[in-house]
């Protein structure tokens, strides 16, 4: 206890946690907040906790997102990549380079045009927070993206390509949130175990005919993948840079440089 004091940790202690679990089964994934007595009554706590704004409807990435464009340098790359940062991991930012890629971050908000420049050889769309739906100014731009490069998105970028397909997504009940979340390859059938947090999925019966899906959740059989079939272009929900985590999708990022490899050759 004087350690945590130390370091102003708050601790939660005797919850019934396998009740909260029953609860949030049951009703769903839903706002709530820790309160202190010292704070005042519990009831003005619990209205608190109501007044809090639920995820559908927001928008994020503004408050996760880089303010300005940066770059990151390989002395050895093939390839420039341009990457939409939505509130993007550092963790994917050194998978990316560790394969071998020049990489120019832009803020959530940048034209296509910018994103598409020549100098680029392919794009990446980056995870974040918030519903994908609120975006349409970002889904807008990664839709003129398509076509002019191959691009690749995880997470929060690849709702935007669901949406930017014509696509949409919802809002899951309890989200998908830790390190052992199973998801089966439709192609190969091999399963991975995947790290993820989301609270947003798309919907598999709002995708076009030319949009192929490639992986699912086997837990709920929700959207984990998707793929062009004519385009250079797939996306996955799960995350494959886990740090810590499981690796079992990191070859995700090889795929990518085979898609830039493949349509620049």
């Amino acid at each position: 206890q004087s350690w945590l004091r130390s370091f102003h940790i708050p601790v939660i202690t005797d919850v019934d946690t396998r009740a909260l679990t029953q609860h949030l089964r049951d009703q769903g994934s839903q706002p709530g907040l820790i309160w202190l007595e010292s704070e005042g009554d519990i009831a003005h706590g619990i209205q608190k906790a109501k007044e809090l704004p639920d995820m559908t409807g927001q928008s994020l990435c503004g408050q996760a997102s880089c303010r300005d464009r940066y770059e990151i340098t390989h002395p050895d790359a093939q390839f420039r990549v341009s990457v939409l940062d939505g509130g993007i991991k550092q963790s994917i930012l050194d998978q990316l380079h560790a394969s071998g890629l020049i990489l120019e971050v832009f803020p959530w908000d940048t034209p296509a045009k910018e994103l598409a420049a020549p100098r680029f050889h392919g794009i990446f769309l980056s995870n974040g927070p918030g519903d994908p739906a609120s975006l349409s100014g970002m889904m807008k731009e990664v839709e003129q993206c398509i076509g002019q490069k191959p691009i690749f998105g995880i997470c929060l970028g690849h709702q935007l390509l669901g949406h930017a397909f014509g696509g949409k997504t919802f809002k899951l009940k309890f989200g998908h949130r830790g390190a052992n979340q199973p998801v089966i390859d439709l192609a190969t059938g091999k399963i991975e175990i995947t790290s993820q947090n989301h609270g947003f999925a798309v919907d598999d019966t709002s995708l076009p005919a030319e949009i192929e899906i490639t992986h699912r959740h086997l837990s709920d059989n929700t959207v984990e993948g998707l793929r062009h079939k004519t385009l250079p272009i797939f996306s996955i929900q799960h995350h494959p840079e886990a740090s810590p985590g499981p690796h079992d999708a990191r070859h995700s990022f090889g795929k990518f440089k085979q898609l830039m490899e493949d349509f620049h050759a």
